[in-house]
C-alpha cells in the first residue's frame, strides 16, 4: 500500500504553513496597530500578550493624569508601577476571550505537530491505528481552526470599537491578525485534507482485505 496519497501529502506541507502562521501570530505584537502618520497617536501597537504606547494616560485619571505608560510592556508584567492597576482595561472580557481561543488553537497545533511527525516518520499503513492516527489529525486540527476563528472572529468584533483602545478611528488590525486569520483557516483545510487521507486510507485497507480473501477463496477452489 502506498504511504501517503495526494491528500495527505498536501495536508502535511500544508500543515507546516499553519504551524508557523498560527506561532507567528501567538507570539507577535500587531494584532491592533496606530497609524504610524499620526504623531498624537496614544497607542502604537498591541498583541494578545504584549502592548506598546507610545503615551498612554492612566485611564483610572481621565480628568488629571498623573501617569503616562510608554514603551512595551507584557500585558501581565508585574514590575511596572501602576501596570497592575490598569489590567483591566487592558484586558477586556472580549481580550480574555480573544486569548483562550487562540492559545487552545496554539496548543492543539503543537499537539498536531508530534502526531504529524509520527505519521510521517513512524507510521505505515500496514499498522493497526494507522487510520485511528490520521483520524485523530484530523479533528484535533478542526478543533484548532475552529478556536483559531473564534479568537479573531472576537477580536475583529471588539478590538476596535470605540470605548477601548485611545483614537480607535486611527488604528487599524495589524499583520499580526491577518496571519492569525490565514492560520486559522489553513488548519480548518489542513484537517480536512486528514479527514479525506483517512476515508481513502480506510477504502485502500477494505479493498486490500476483500482482495486478499477473494484471493484465498480462488485458491481454495
Amino acid at each position: 500500500m502506498q504511504k501517503r496519497s495526494l491528500s495527505g501529502k498536501v495536508g502535511v506541507l500544508l500543515f507546516g504553513v499553519t504551524l508557523i502562521c498560527v506561532c507567528v501570530a501567538f507570539g507577535t505584537p500587531s494584532w491592533l496597530v496606530s497609524d504610524a502618520r499620526i504623531t498624537g497617536a496614544q497607542l502604537n501597537k498591541l498583541g494578545l500578550w504584549q502592548h506598546c504606547f507610545r503615551s498612554l494616560p492612566n485611564p483610572q485619571e481621565a480628568d488629571a493624569p498623573r501617569r503616562f505608560f510608554v514603551g512595551c510592556r507584557w500585558v501581565y508584567d508585574p514590575f511596572t508601577t501602576g501596570y497592575s492597576d490598569i489590567r483591566d482595561f487592558l484586558l477586556p472580557p472580549f481580550m480574555i476571550a480573544t486569548q483562550f481561543f487562540f492559545t487552545l488553537c496554539f496548543l492543539l497545533c503543537l499537539v498536531s505537530f508530534g502526531l504529524i511527525l509520527l505519521f510521517v516518520l513512524c507510521c505505515d499503513p500496514e499498522q493497526q491505528r494507522y487510520v485511528q492516527l490520521i483520524l485523530l489529525i484530523g479533528f484535533l486540527l478542526l478543533a484548532s481552526g475552529i478556536s483559531g476563528c473564534q479568537a479573531v472572529i472576537i477580536f475583529a468584533c471588539f478590538g476596535n470599537a470605540d470605548g477601548w483602545m485611545p483614537g480607535h478611528e486611527n488604528n487599524f488590525f495589524g499583520w499580526s491578525f491577518v496571519i492569525g486569520v490565514i492560520g486559522s483557516v489553513l488548519a480548518l483545510i489542513t484537517s480536512l485534507l486528514f479527514l479525506v487521507e483517512a476515508t481513502v486510507q480506510r477504502k485502500k485497507r477494505d479493498y486490500l482485505k476483500e482482495s486478499q480473501m477473494r484471493f484465498q477463496l480462488e485458491s481454495r477452489a
